[in-house]
């Protein structure tokens, strides 16, 4: 028998889903477009400094310079504690706001550190760019609750990560689960992954691809096979928390070492130019794409590649 009233509730309740369905899709598109062309001519702008940088090798002693410039502009400009990549994942945890500010500064900051010969990678300022242009999304009317503006800030970090590494799947995963490590938040995988694959679409109409590599022919894939693959895994886990060590360690020696906030990104700046010249490479330098590309070619990469990566990476940042 026809249930006029349950037939009703049903209706309403499967418009309600379809409008939020095509709210979202439309928001994600929107964000994706806006990160994508934002991370786009960022990631082309990192490329276009470190050429010129490479080709004027005088930059690097510009460093100690760049790095008192980039304090002095987030004293000036965003004077929160803790600025930068922990800001945006404690974000999504309370009811702390990502001021848009911060995307400029990442953007400006990130540029001059690249192009004087400072020794840091993308990832972080991909999360700060992506969460807080997301962030400012959610503050929109209809998009005030808290679980619509972190949704949002998850789309925004998966577009600018996918835009400028080319990975969207990776980057679509990698920011659900960055703000609880072993968490996925489900109810951001529709909005995250269509955010990363436009920004992704948006990257490549403008030539920015990100890194590719031809591995030639795979091995085949049994026991033994297996078994090394996991050492690596294991390796790299050890890896990454000893880069982490390094790196809490070497912020808390300057910070307690050189209390001058200013002081602190000379003397970084003067030791990376030092263990520059000792070592004679400029490997170390900016994303240090060059010893991964060398490394997949031909393997002409020393063994401690990745140590000399985590000292250079660890000063530069404990610096500012």
């Amino acid at each position: 028998m026809f249930n006029k009233s349950l037939f009703f509730q049903k209706s309403e309740h499967n418009v309600r889903r379809f409008n939020s369905t095509l709210r979202w899709l439309l928001v994600s598109v929107l964000i994706g477009i806006v990160v994508g062309l934002i991370s786009g001519s960022f990631g082309y702008l990192l490329q276009a400094v470190t050429a010129f940088r490479l080709s004027h090798a005088y930059l690097l002693f510009g460093l100690p310079f760049g790095a008192m410039a980039i304090v002095a502009m987030y004293h000036l400009i965003l004077h929160e504690k803790d600025p930068g990549t922990n800001l945006v994942i404690s974000a999504i945890h309370s009811d702390d706001r990502i001021p848009l500010r911060m995307a400029p500064l990442i953007y400006i900051s990130t540029i001059l550190t690249h192009l004087v010969g400072g020794s840091a990678g993308r990832e972080g300022a991909a999360l700060q760019l992506g969460g807080s242009i997301g962030n400012a999304f959610g503050e929109y009317p209809g998009f005030r609750e808290k679980e619509d503006r972190n949704i949002m800030i998850m789309c925004g970090m998966s577009a600018a990560f996918s835009a400028l590494f080319g990975t969207p799947i990776a980057a679509a995963v990698f920011s659900m689960e960055v703000v609880s490590v072993g968490i996925m938040h489900y109810a951001a995988l529709v909005p995250c992954v269509v955010a990363s694959y436009i920004a992704y679409g948006v990257a490549c109409h403008f030539g920015l691809t990100g890194e590719r590599f031809s591995l030639g022919t795979l091995p085949e894939f049994n026991l033994p096979n297996a078994g090394k693959i996991l050492f690596l895994g294991f390796c790299c886990a050890a890896v990454s928390i000893l880069f982490c060590v390094v790196l809490h360690k070497t912020e808390e020696i300057f910070a307690e070492k050189i209390k001058n906030a200013f002081v602190r990104p000379l003397v970084s700046g003067v030791l990376i130019i030092i263990l520059t010249m000792l070592l004679g490479t400029t490997d170390y330098l900016g994303t240090g794409m060059q010893v991964v590309e060398r490394a997949v070619v031909d393997q002409q990469v020393v063994w401690c590649a990745f140590l000399l990566k985590i000292v250079f990476t660890a000063i530069t940042l404990s610096g500012g």
